[in-house]
């Protein structure tokens, strides 16, 4: 397989320049504090470090496969191969697991059965450089396709909880939701295992390289757009859920109407449940249980409260004849991106934001 590109100098080249943008990525998270790439969002810290770490792995890896370009002999280049390889799954499978773990803010969730999940591919691994043989080679691939399909099924899980919770914390979701990037990264990650147990020919490689190009531009450009949804330490403060009491509970939709809907403190942009806690005097337990007893979520009351009031601004500027842009209403209905507010207003109301006010004018 590698007989095939060495000397390639067009190869050689591209493989050195994925190497450095690895290596300039790493760095770009690691020390440069203002964000390049969307200045008014503040990414999560932690995931700029884990992103880091995957790029340094990323661009290690490239180093340890380096020389196969030189070697000449069968055997060495087994071996070199065989190192390559394990080397891979203790550092850049893992490390790729972990950011999209790190991407979920709704809780700090374990990254130690990582490790365990992918020790059986270790081990293959390892037995393979002993015996200098890839032999035990399809015993690491069955292990993993077993780890990716269970890799999947918790992801799709866990993907399901911080849906959930972006929704009962946060009025609106742009910047923060993930699931889009987890089915572009889990993808390109299964290239990777694919390309590790089964790549040849010299097409392959050339893909493969230019597979680590979109992941690289791609995973820095999701850490930059990624909102940090950390709670300041001051909003934390929470009753335990089993000691509300109902009259405490019901008495927030008076708080609400007096604080939050009156004043139309729902037009400030991306106020979370826990601000609002604040501001009508009370918590979020208290608030998140009052949400769930309506059967909504605080992300729907919020949007709700702003697509009623553009139906309102929208109605007083067609009685005043100065009819305005369904975008120029939504922002000023508390909406901050359209595309959020047409896919809430469709949500609420049946009909795109545009067809309601043909139908309005008819």
């Amino acid at each position: 397989m590698y007989d095939q590109i060495k000397g390639n100098t067009l190869y050689i080249m591209l493989y050195a320049a994925v190497m450095t943008m690895a290596v300039m990525a790493c760095c770009y998270l690691l020390f440069r504090k203002a964000n390049a790439i969307a200045p008014d969002v503040t990414p999560p810290a932690r995931l700029r470090r884990w992103s880091a770490a995957f790029f340094a792995a990323l661009a290690l890896n490239h180093v340890w496969y380096m020389p196969l370009f030189f070697l000449t002999s069968s055997d060495a280049v087994l071996l070199a191969d065989l190192i390559g390889g394990l080397l891979d799954t203790m550092s850049v499978f893992p490390l790729a697991i972990m950011v999209m773990l790190v991407m979920l803010q709704d809780r700090r969730r374990p990254l130690w059965p990582v490790i365990v999940v992918l020790l059986p591919v270790v081990l293959a691994g390892a037995w393979c450089i002993v015996t200098r043989s890839y032999a035990v080679l399809p015993v690491g691939y069955v292990c993993f396709v077993l780890v990716s399909i269970g890799l999947i099924i918790y992801m799709i899980h866990a993907l399901r909880q911080y849906g959930r919770w972006l929704r009962d914390n946060f009025s609106d979701l742009e910047h923060k939701e993930v699931w889009q990037s987890f089915v572009v990264l889990f993808i390109m990650m299964l290239f990777f295992g694919v390309y590790a147990f089964s790549g040849k020919g010299p097409a392959f490689q050339y893909a493969m390289q230019l597979v680590c190009v979109v992941l690289i531009v791609y995973l820095v450009w999701r850490v930059e757009t990624l909102s940090d949804l950390s709670t300041p330490v001051s909003l934390q403060a929470d009753a335990p859920v089993n000691s509300l009491s109902q009259s405490r509970v019901s008495n927030i939709g008076a708080l609400l109407k007096r604080y939050c809907e009156e004043p139309q403190l729902y037009l400030q942009y991306d106020i979370s449940v826990s601000k609002l806690a604040s501001q009508i005097g009370t918590n979020r337990a208290y608030l998140s249980k009052h949400f769930a007893l309506q059967g909504t979520t605080y992300n729907a009351y919020i949007n709700g409260l702003r697509i009623q009031h553009f139906i309102k601004l929208y109605h007083a500027s067609i009685a005043s004849q100065q009819p305005k842009t369904a975008q120029e209403l939504a922002y000023q209905s508390g909406f901050r991106s359209y595309s959020t507010f047409s896919a809430a207003f469709k949500q609420s109301v049946g009909t795109t934001p545009t067809a309601w006010m043909r139908l309005s004018e008819s």
